[in-house]
């Protein structure tokens, strides 16, 4: 548990309240959270807790399998701060792992709820179904990949455990894990208390102070100071106060992958995307050039900074982390993000840096001149080029690793847009689960999943999970022909895949528009045919199998260097 958090159950307040299962009191927190959905796959082993999903105001969704329920359950709590998942012991939930692990890179807070066998198979370890000889092994391995874990064993304690587990997940925007024998789904326990949202520990005020004060004189030595806004304000929804710092300072910023839509990229100040030496050539100058760069939340992963390229002097940077905060060599720790924005705010006086000097115009993807003809072979940049136009105000893109993410980061989101991408764990196929919980979670908004062909048959099954559930997503496949992202890196004919007719999986599913292009002309039909339809479509646009945007390219020469194949 985190520094400056307490368990939040008191068993001694609550038990002369009336009586509660183990599962209405789980699912009574979930909800309480936020969590109006669950993703799952059923098994013997948690049938009981299901029954009492559907007894709850809690939905379940079904998937396809468990990765896709883990995908979902990670892409529900991009959009809705928590996400959950449901699954059997061993075989469901070893099968969600990569999903939850991916999670856990991330730092995003999920939820991972396993059917157990009864609580005396767990005493005496028969060689039940499912089970491995030692019944401790699945929660041991999902120790490696959560921040607090329980086994539910009685009612007694339950209650005490459940909160004690959700309280490490919301405070460390991590998984964790909850195994409920089949036994105790039903077991009496305490009716819970309001929950106790855990808060950060407060900062050291002197620390603080001087933390303020060192970035304060940095900043008013320079002429050309910039923001870097990253992950960390997403995870812990700090948008708010790092908006609050930028209307009061007048101060640009840029971002980098990981922190994509964490501020309006509609707003004059925003000079675009920032990834090392990967970056646009007038935006690097711009940040190459200031004389203080106060990176707020970011995280130095390779994707982020161009390989590892990002070359910003540590004399003029100040670097504020989750709870500490670097001004040029100096590091002042037990200062939390939250109070650093906020006393920084305070005591900024507000500068017009854009207007005072020449503005880095974000790129936009605008259509070459002259227009291409419609019968021109389609390429990725023309591609990108219309989506930027056929996205809304308040869209969710969801991007898989690959061309896709790469494109899609470059693209200029309009206002109230939400970008998903796995940046960092970077897990192929990831996309099509996290859209789907995406979706669900806000069902009103556009919804775009841009994915390769390669990731789509990885995980296709939770297309017809969408189509299911009433979603109507725009899925643009790029079909270039197998694993794009490894021919950049070194193409070989491991790299290829079976052909599928992408276009046809509506026919496949039951429901829905499959649309082909090939052409410039056969894109900008079906776009415009996708927006008349306003149902779950399918468009598989064909580009050339090595087509990918520079920033990919340099990345397939940098992995290639990295894992000696040059």
């Amino acid at each position: 548990m985190s520094a400056g958090l307490t368990p939040t159950y008191d068993a001694s307040a609550a038990v002369h309240l009336a009586p509660v299962t183990v599962a209405s009191y789980l699912l009574h927190r979930l909800h309480e959270l936020g969590v109006d959905h669950v993703f799952g796959v059923p098994g013997d082993f948690v049938l009981g807790f299901l029954a009492a999903v559907e007894a709850s105001p809690v939905h379940y969704v079904g998937t396809c399998n468990e990765l896709g329920a883990a995908y979902a359950a990670d892409g529900y709590a991009r959009m809705r701060g928590v996400g959950a998942l449901v699954t059997t012991y061993a075989v469901g939930e070893l099968s969600a792992l990569n999903g939850v692990a991916g999670a856990f890179a991330e730092h995003i807070p999920v939820v991972v709820v396993t059917g157990g066998p009864p609580t005396s198979a767990f005493a005496t370890e028969p060689l039940l179904h499912h089970t491995l000889g030692n019944y401790a092994i699945p929660q041991q391995i999902y120790a490696h990949v959560t921040v607090a874990s329980s086994l539910l064993m009685d009612g007694h304690s339950a209650p005490a455990e459940i909160d004690r587990v959700l309280t490490a997940c919301l405070a460390q925007r991590r998984p964790v894990y909850l195994c409920l024998p089949s036994d105790v789904v039903d077991e009496p326990c305490a009716a819970p208390l309001p929950f106790v949202w855990p808060l950060p520990a407060p900062s050291d005020p002197q620390a603080l102070q001087a933390a303020v004060s060192a970035t304060l004189a940095m900043l008013s030595e320079a002429r050309r100071p910039l923001v870097v806004a990253g992950v960390e304000v997403l995870r812990f929804h700090l948008q708010p106060a790092l908006a609050a710092l930028l209307e009061q300072s007048g101060l640009p910023y840029t971002t980098m992958m990981l922190g994509k839509s964490v501020l309006s990229e509609q707003n004059p100040r925003y000079l675009g995307l920032y990834q090392g030496d990967r970056t646009a050539p007038a935006l690097l100058r711009r940040i190459e050039a200031a004389e203080c760069v106060l990176q707020v939340g970011t995280l130095w992963t390779d994707f982020n900074t161009g390989g590892f390229t990002a070359q910003l002097q540590p004399e003029r940077t100040v670097s504020a982390s989750l709870r500490s905060v670097q001004v040029g060599l100096t590091r002042y720790n037990e200062v939390y993000l939250g109070d650093f924005l906020a006393a920084l705010t305070q005591a900024l006086i507000f500068r017009d840096i854009v207007g005072l000097l020449p503005a880095v115009v974000v790129p936009r993807r605008e259509a070459a001149e002259p227009p291409p003809s419609d019968s021109t072979l389609l390429t990725i940049e023309a591609l990108f080029v219309r989506i930027q136009a056929f996205l809304q105000p308040g869209v969710t893109l969801v991007a898989d690793t690959g061309v896709a993410l790469f494109c899609a980061a470059t693209l200029r989101l309009p206002d109230g847009a939400t970008f998903l991408g796995q940046t960092f764990y970077g897990s192929i196929g990831y996309s099509i689960g996290a859209a789907l919980g995406a979706g669900v979670a806000a069902p009103g908004r556009q919804l775009v999943l841009i994915v390769g062909d390669g990731a789509l048959q990885m995980t296709c099954q939770e297309l017809s999970t969408m189509l299911r559930y009433g979603l109507k997503p725009l899925i643009l496949v790029l079909n270039n022909d197998g694993y794009t992202i490894e021919r950049l890196i070194t193409d070989h004919s491991f790299n290829d895949i079976a052909a599928w007719r992408y276009h046809k999986l509506p026919d496949l599913f039951g429901g829905g528009l499959g649309l082909e292009v090939h052409t410039v002309g056969d894109l900008r039909a079906a776009l415009a045919e996708t927006t008349q339809a306003g149902c779950w479509t399918v468009l598989e646009a064909h580009t050339d199998r090595m087509d990918a945007p520079e920033s990919l390219r340099r990345a397939g020469a940098s992995m290639a260097k990295t894992n000696h194949l040059t």
